[in-house]
């Protein structure tokens, strides 16, 4: 999993939202980021469905890796729910709900601090059976 957690900190475009990872067990992770109106607000001021999108892709991404195989998004469904708070921390969980050779299938959940519902996700993934080349250890 550390192989996982170094190529995080090296992805420009969780950099650039500020997406931290939280937690990363099998099957499972746990990211925020904070939600931040002057880069993340839509032509209605309120938060950008691509912004909360990023961080449940995310989660999504980081927990379909932890097999350690190259997996990749087939489906993704969300319902958003409600709009964050300006500054609110905004918190994405993906949990396995099953796994089989080539698919695995992910709940994921967008809270706020306040444990606020934000948006609900389904997804699917594609595990190609490839190994992920950054998880060798960095000489």
């Amino acid at each position: 999993m550390e192989g996982i957690k170094r190529a995080l900190t090296k992805e420009p475009f969780s950099r650039l939202l500020n997406i931290r990872m939280i937690e990363l067990e099998t099957g499972y992770s746990l990211v925020e980021m904070d939600y931040d109106p002057a880069v993340m607000n839509n032509i209605y001021s309120r938060a950008h469905g691509g912004a909360i999108f990023a961080l449940i892709d995310e989660a999504f991404q980081l927990a379909g890796q932890t097999h350690g195989s190259i997996a990749v998004a087939l489906n993704v469904n969300v319902t958003y729910v409600a709009s964050p708070e300006p500054g609110a921390v905004l918190r994405a969980e993906a949990r396995e709900i099953n796994v089989t050779k080539r698919t695995g299938t992910y709940d994921i959940r967008v809270t706020d601090e306040t444990g606020r519902l934000i948006a609900t996700c389904h997804a699917l993934g594609f595990r190609t059976g490839k190994p992920i080349p950054f998880l060798e250890p960095e000489s």
